[in-house]
């Protein structure tokens, strides 16, 4: 069988149109550059590491929680007994008098016994959450202690008169501290509101001072120059280094806490210098995240932790 000439085949080229979209793809591949995904994986890791906190911190709240309502459900059933003591007493007295008084009007020495008995079970729950106190001849005497994560702080003092009228004869809360308005919304309705929204105050400021103090005590190397605070402790503001590619960019950092009775900011700005790279600009928003949920300690414990490349950092 005869064959005859081959014809040579030429490639064919590629058309414009898929050249473009071949084109497109490499430089699309190209958009993720290896520091953008490290950054998104630091970030992934902060969150990780920041629920997990928050779980623990929630379970020790709830073991707090059940705590205090089985201490208050005892003490309700102390009540009850109290009071059912009394009107059997009530009841005997009666009978051996023989006289009939209204049974709503009990005797003034059995509404002053449990008057006494209501306000020493008051102390017994108030000692749970932080505050004790006893009876004096003027009134009763209160003792508030702060504590933040398992550390007692300070104390603080406070005592009441109780008649005509409940009134404060001294104390020793610090003046920054709303005293006087909290005493004029609920002393005389609602001492028990009273005590508790003074303690979470009392307990916020020595928790945000103390956070304070640790970020100076642990991590003065990575602070650049001396942290900014008032007498409140409810503005914070400092800097500090954080390294990329050998070279050094400041950090500067504003903490606002709206919330008196909290020990977490309500407002967070970082910033950092224009000339730095935008990757230090994605790792400001991490940090500023993590200081808006976490304690300010933990927050730069954890920047070593997930190797954020905090100048200093071990």
């Amino acid at each position: 069988m005869a064959f005859g000439a081959v014809t040579p085949v030429r490639p064919r080229s590629l058309s414009a149109s898929c050249y473009g979209d071949c084109r497109g793809k490499m430089e699309e591949g190209k958009a993720h550059c290896p520091h953008e995904v490290f950054a998104h994986l630091e970030m992934l890791e902060v969150q990780a590491h920041e629920a997990d906190v928050k779980e623990e911190e929630a379970k020790q709240q709830e073991s707090k929680l059940a705590r205090l309502k089985a201490r208050v459900r005892e003490l309700t059933c102390q009540r009850d007994e109290l009071q059912a003591k009394v009107d059997l007493q009530q009841k005997g007295q009666l009978g051996k008098e023989g006289v009939v008084s209204d049974p709503a009007q009990p005797s003034a020495q059995a509404v002053l016994e449990w008057k006494i008995k209501n306000v020493k079970d008051m102390l017994q729950v108030f000692c749970l959450t932080g505050i004790s106190g006893k009876l004096t001849e003027q009134g009763v005497c209160f003792c508030i202690s702060t504590a933040y994560e398992g550390t007692y702080l300070d104390s603080y003092y406070l005592d009441l008169l109780t008649k005509p009228e409940v009134q404060i004869l001294r104390h020793s809360i610090p003046i920054f501290i709303p005293l006087a308005q909290l005493a004029k919304k609920y002393l005389q309705t609602d001492i028990r509101r009273f005590l508790s929204v003074l303690s979470n105050h009392l307990n916020a400021y020595a928790a945000r001072r103390y956070q304070a103090d640790q970020l100076q005590e642990h991590f003065s190397d990575q602070i650049e120059g001396t942290l900014q605070t008032n007498s409140l402790c409810n503005l914070l503001v400092f800097n500090y280094n954080v390294s990329n590619k050998s070279k050094t960019f400041p950090f500067n950092v504003r903490l606002l806490y709206g919330d008196l009775c909290s020990s977490i900011p309500t407002k967070v700005t970082v910033s950092c210098t224009p000339e730095a790279p935008a990757s230090l600009a994605e790792k400001a928003t991490a940090h500023s995240d993590l200081f808006c949920h976490m304690a300010l300690h933990k927050a730069f414990r954890s920047f070593s932790d997930t190797g954020a490349n905090v100048a200093g950092a071990p």
